[in-house]
């Protein structure tokens, strides 16, 4: 078939694209920028389509020649009018895909309270696909906590519970809940294509609560916890402190909380009925999944993923500390990559150099590699070779270089250079340097290694980020300054003046 995916860079869409794809389906993916799908494995194996949900004119022809779409956008903003811009959005959608080819739309929203108001949240997912659903031939998922490696809801239950083993926790932990793990969401969502549109379809594996969701995980992890409710934390004082112990962000904290203070569980039986092929998966099970894919290196999308501005950041995800600095530049990409895969060795790493040095005599007094390993070659680098004392884990050229840390720390660390291209049409190249360094801590020790280096690495890897800017422009300046040279001196005009 040939199906149109929207959220293609969010945690459902990013997992559903390859799904599709394996199933010999043709693919149009709408983005808002095509630099947001780089680097990702389907990349060139999908049709994309620059286009805005919130303006129409930039919708024009999305539709053609479509049979099914997936409808996988939502806010998750605190902003004060979400339910509009959501429910605009949605109406531009139909507007632009009901055409007579369409057969069928895949929404998947949320489980709306059996008692209780909804959160404003859920309201308003369940008002997008009501909205989907008067215009267009839609089957509507509603599903609770998705649990999966990356995911905000597996994200808050893994941190909380890893990092607290004893905590004083709100009363709605004791709310009845549905959570269904990330295959499982899948599978729906792409069995969905071979049924008639359906309507409404609630969706989810065990019920339980969410106190029961805690004490699962860590069964799985071999903890014991002890966790007591009270009847004093508010949503919003829940949301912050979910905020300072996990990566999740206050930001989608709220509505996280929001969405569970009333018991929230789904009626199977339609799903039972129309799915019979899906062998819904217990929560324990999802659990075990997500964990062995986040040993594996496996995670695939994350909830973060759906950013929608790469900017300069500290986060803690995926067990991670995570240290990432943009830069944007007029450079071309395959002319920054000549600096960043030349670092190390006798060029040395730009900026800071007596604290390199330091910190490689200090890794050799302790048994480490130190920097007297050096680089093969000043201007190559291999997957799988040593520079000074990182290893090189991946390189693809003018785009990635990964390096694995060999020193000795508390714990592992990575240095990752990403280049994003942007339009490279004559003179009017211009591409991101995005460069991360990424931090996994072994026990307290290693948070107090970060935290307490911290601003000096701050100052240390902002400096390097401009360093190699400078480094590149110097280098084409000269490039360039000397293909001019010969020309001038043979017409007579005496030597070139950069």
């Amino acid at each position: 078939m040939k199906i149109l995916v929207t959220g293609a860079t969010g945690y459902i869409g990013g997992r559903l694209i390859p799904e599709l794809l394996q199933r010999g389906h043709a693919l149009r993916v709408l983005v808002r920028d095509r630099r947001r799908i780089y680097g990702r494995e389907w990349e060139d194996q999908v049709e994309v389509y620059e286009g805005d949900l919130s303006d129409p004119a930039t919708l024009k022809g999305i539709g053609e020649g479509i049979e099914a779409a997936y409808y996988l956008v939502h806010s998750m903003t605190r902003h004060e009018n979400f339910a509009e811009i959501d429910l605009e959005a949605a109406t531009h959608f139909a507007e632009a895909t009901a055409t007579p080819d369409l057969k069928q739309v895949v929404y998947l929203g949320g489980l709306i309270p059996k008692e209780g108001a909804p959160s404003p949240h859920l309201a308003s997912r369940a008002e997008v696909g009501e909205r989907l659903r008067s215009h267009l031939p839609t089957t509507e998922f509603r599903a609770g906590p998705i649990i999966g490696s990356g995911s905000a809801s597996f994200e808050m239950v893994r941190y909380l519970t890893d990092r607290l083993p004893a905590m004083v926790a709100p009363k709605w932990i004791q709310n009845e809940v549905q959570p269904l793990g990330i295959r499982d969401v899948l599978a729906y969502l792409v069995q969905a294509l071979d049924k008639p549109p359906l309507g409404v379809v609630e969706i989810g594996a065990n019920l339980l609560t969410f106190r029961e969701m805690m004490l699962q995980y860590a069964s799985v992890r071999g903890y014991t916890r002890l966790i007591f409710p009270v009847p004093v934390l508010t949503p919003k004082l829940s949301a912050l402190w979910v905020g300072l112990v996990t990566p999740i962000t206050n930001r989608l904290a709220g509505p996280l909380i929001e969405g569970i203070l009333h018991p929230l569980t789904a009626d199977t039986t339609k799903a039972k009925e129309h799915f019979p092929e899906v062998d819904v998966a217990d929560y324990r099970t999802s659990v075990q999944r997500a964990l062995d894919r986040i040993k594996e290196g496996l995670v695939l999308t994350r909830w973060s993923g759906i950013q929608e501005d790469i900017v300069d950041e500290q986060v803690d995800w995926q067990g991670m500390i995570r240290e990432r600095i943009v830069r944007t530049t007029s450079l071309r990409s395959s002319e920054l990559f000549q600096t960043v895969q030349s670092l190390g060795g006798d060029k040395g790493w730009l900026v800071w150099e007596w604290a390199w040095a330091l910190r490689g005599w200090m890794d050799k007094l302790v048994g480490g590699p130190g920097l007297r390993r050096g680089r093969r070659h000043p201007q190559e680098l291999y997957q799988g070779e040593s520079l000074d004392f990182w290893r090189v884990e991946a390189v693809e050229a003018n785009q990635f270089l990964r390096l694995r840390a060999e020193m000795k720390v508390p714990g592992r660390a990575w240095l990752q250079f990403e280049i994003l291209p942007g339009s490279e049409n004559g003179d009017d190249a211009e591409c991101q340097l995005i460069q991360t360094a990424f931090f996994e801590p072994e026990g307290v020790f290693g948070f107090l290694y970060w935290y307490l280096l911290y601003p000096l690495h701050h100052l240390i890897f902002n400096d390097m980020a401009d360093a190699i800017l400078s480094d590149a422009f110097k280098r084409v300046s000269l490039q360039e300054a000397s293909a001019r040279s010969p020309a001038r001196q043979s017409s007579g005009s005496g030597p070139a003046h950069s």
